[in-house]
């Protein structure tokens, strides 16, 4: 469901902005991260219990692409404690990024919908690197102790991904499922706008992300 919302919002916008590229991947150049970056990396890694050497991701991978401007769109299982505890380190100190305060104050509200969305095992238990530096999970469900291991790991790629884009000169975008827009004096949630997009919400969607390429 994710990659079918993802085409439908790139179909509405590309009409409008040429410039949009699909599909971008940035290879990572493990050098930029020399000094100061292995520095906040490691305490993003160690805020959510990692142990170990931090692992670093060889490639990134966009939703879409404008000039310098690298998009993401973030669904429920990007939103939960291990995320906030991210989002309060020194990168977020280092770095400008206009949607941290937001995204804060998401993860504190909607840590339930990240418990209906990332119960199954693939997302709660992530894949084998996730137990090897977070330790084993907890029963499904259960939050005490070690919690979730997926989600941390989740949650430390979401956080590299917004140090490694700065470190490489491009500026990271993240769109949230539970954003609004206000269509016909209403606000409508911008996940069912594009869930099954109707032609007369196509107009406020390309005025909305306007505004965010401003931003």
């Amino acid at each position: 469901m994710h990659q079918i919302k993802i085409e439908n919002l790139i179909q509405i916008l590309s009409a409008e902005l040429p410039d949009l590229e699909t599909d971008f991947n940035l290879d990572i150049n493990q050098k930029y991260l020399h000094g100061k970056g292995n520095e906040l990396l490691t305490e993003v890694f160690e805020s959510i219990g990692g142990t170990g050497v931090p692992p670093v991701l060889g490639k990134l991978k966009f939703d879409f692409k404008i000039k310098r401007q690298l998009f993401q769109y973030d669904d429920e299982v990007h939103f939960n404690r291990y995320r906030l505890n991210t989002l309060k380190t020194e990168v977020y100190n280092v770095f400008n990024f206009p949607w941290l305060d937001s995204y804060k104050r998401l993860c504190r509200t909607y840590e339930k919908d990240c418990l209906k969305a990332g119960l199954q095992e693939r997302i709660w238990n992530g894949p084998p690197i996730a137990s090897k530096v977070f330790g084993k999970s907890e029963d499904i469900g259960d939050l005490s102790g070690n919690g979730s291991s997926g989600w941390k790991l989740n949650a430390y790629n979401d956080a590299q991904y917004d140090l490694l884009t700065r470190l490489h000169g491009y500026k990271l975008i993240r769109i949230p499922q539970y954003e609004n827009l206000m269509i016909g004096g209403a606000l409508k949630k911008l996940d069912d706008l594009i869930r099954v997009p109707k032609e007369e919400s196509h107009k406020a969607i390309v005025n909305w992300f306007g505004r965010k390429l401003e931003n």
